[in-house]
């Protein structure tokens, strides 16, 4: 075999050099292949075998349908909103109608009203911390979207 070319097989097409730098080349892909088996200090691995675990999970809404009563008038006319709640759960996953609050109105003062009279019939599991129940605030979007409107909800 002559100078130039390229040799085939497992080292992927890589072009061969002069014979004289053979040796060379040798001795850099050998340091090269060590190199990549060596441990970086600043990867981090997972554990093998184990799904990743979250320290806390939110209440989940757990109701079959929505206990939100679209007011009528509102409906008639194509009115859509979205109001979000600030609600405060217990350890069972009840809800303080105490702690209620609109923390962003829908603009509508009839549909800021229909989500707060739906709160009581507002079925969550509760918060978990490193699995374990706990009581948690969070803020909670109720959606008024009209079937025949075509938009979108902000």
């Amino acid at each position: 075999m002559g100078g130039g070319g390229s040799v085939t097989g497992t080292s992927g097409g890589i072009p061969a050099g002069p014979p004289s730098h053979r040796p060379a080349v040798a001795v850099l892909l050998t340091l090269a292949a060590l190199g990549c088996n060596r441990p970086d200090s600043n990867t981090v691995r997972l554990p093998e075998n184990q799904p990743p675990r979250r320290s806390e999970d939110p209440p989940v809404a757990v109701n079959a349908a929505s206990p939100v009563e679209y007011p009528p008038a509102l409906f008639a006319r194509g009115i859509e909103g979205k109001v979000i709640l600030r609600l405060h759960v217990d350890e069972a996953g009840t809800v303080d109608p105490e702690s209620t609050k609109v923390a962003e109105s829908s603009g509508y003062p009839a549909l800021d009203s229909a989500a707060l009279a739906a709160v009581p019939r507002f079925r969550f599991a509760p918060a978990l911390r490193n699995g374990t129940p706990v009581a948690a605030t969070f803020m909670q979007p109720v959606h008024f979207r009209h079937p025949q409107a075509g938009g979108t909800t902000p």
